[in-house]
């Protein structure tokens, strides 16, 4: 939008200019630097309307808003951007060490993975109180039954004054939001239990709604909260400068997305496989299950989401 200058020649104020010299405002049509023509009309009131169109506007940058910021910022400075963002990934989860030692303590407490003890002899019979599990258990059965019941989770309110058509508006609202969720989002009811069962452990978990290109729909997806990572300092994900979602991906799903354009094409390595993490594997024991020797190598992908402030791009929104 551009501003309008619609004030009196600069020759001093309009009490020391003579009646007749008082000059009038002129404002024509003018053709502003947004890819378009620009019409303003003056009002009553003294103020102006500005009218254009705004799928007119050309952007600075010359791209579109959901263009790729990698492929058009130079490979120094996307090189930069990516050590610093993975250097901020490792102060931020080194600063959260105490919270995943306990938690894995959490886990082991649970007793639902059966142990043959040698200590204090071969044999010898060990016992972990329930109460911790049952607890948990109860929660997930409790909280299930609340806020996933057998017609959907969406609940529609009319805001303001009611009317029949309004209450009909809200009625179709709720039904196909719920039809999206229970039956277009197969993942939705399997992802949101297993949630639920990891919420009293951990104390957060998360839930992650995107648009997913190679599905062709929206997708609703259980993030634990080791998965997530966010500074020490954030009271929440609204305040965080960053937060850093930990994808694990195996090659073929990671060739999909870049063959989609969801990811830069580059020429990928093999990964190592070498990094263990004590909490993921402390998981997989409580739910029953063992990586394979020769299960290939998952990719580790750090997905930042962070305010940057990047040199050609200040003034792009």
């Amino acid at each position: 939008m551009a501003d309008i200058d619609k004030s009196l020649p600069n020759v001093g104020s309009p009490q020391d200019l003579p009646e007749n010299d008082i000059q009038e405002e002129v404002v024509t049509d003018e053709v502003v630097e947004t890819g378009g023509p620009v019409e303003i009309t003056d009002e009553e009131d003294g103020g102006a309307t500005i009218d254009f169109d705004p799928s007119q506007t050309n952007i600075d940058a010359g791209e579109d808003h959901f263009a790729n910021l990698n492929e058009l910022l130079p490979e120094d400075d996307t090189d930069a951007i990516g050590n610093q963002l993975q250097s901020d990934y490792m102060e931020y989860k080194l600063s959260r060490a105490e919270w995943e030692r306990t938690y894995i303590t959490g886990l082991e407490l649970l007793g639902f993975k059966y142990e043959n003890r040698t200590q204090p002899f071969q044999g010898a019979s060990g016992a972990t109180h329930p109460v911790l599990a049952e607890a948990v258990t109860q929660f997930q059965a409790l909280a299930y039954k609340e806020l996933l019941p057998a017609d959907g989770p969406v609940r529609t309110q009319v805001m303001g004054t009611s009317s029949p058509q309004k209450e009909q508006q809200a009625q179709r609202v709720k039904n196909f939001m719920n039809y999206q969720l229970m039956d277009q989002m197969s993942e939705y009811e399997p992802e949101f239990d297993q949630m639920l069962f990891y919420l009293p452990l951990s104390g957060s978990t998360f839930k992650k709604v995107y648009y997913d290109d190679l599905l062709g729909r929206a997708v609703s997806k259980f993030i634990p909260a080791d998965d997530l990572v966010v500074p020490y300092t954030a009271t929440s994900l609204d305040d965080a400068e960053a937060v850093i979602h930990v994808v694990k991906m195996s090659e073929n799903d990671l060739r999909k997305q870049m063959y989609a354009g969801f990811y830069s094409d580059i020429e990928l390595t093999k990964p190592t496989g070498t990094v263990t993490n004590e909490l993921k594997e402390k998981e997989r024991e409580i739910e029953g299950v063992q990586k394979s020797q020769k299960t290939d190598p998952l990719y580790t992908i750090l997905e930042c989401h962070v305010n940057l402030d990047l040199e050609g791009f200040e003034d792009v929104g």
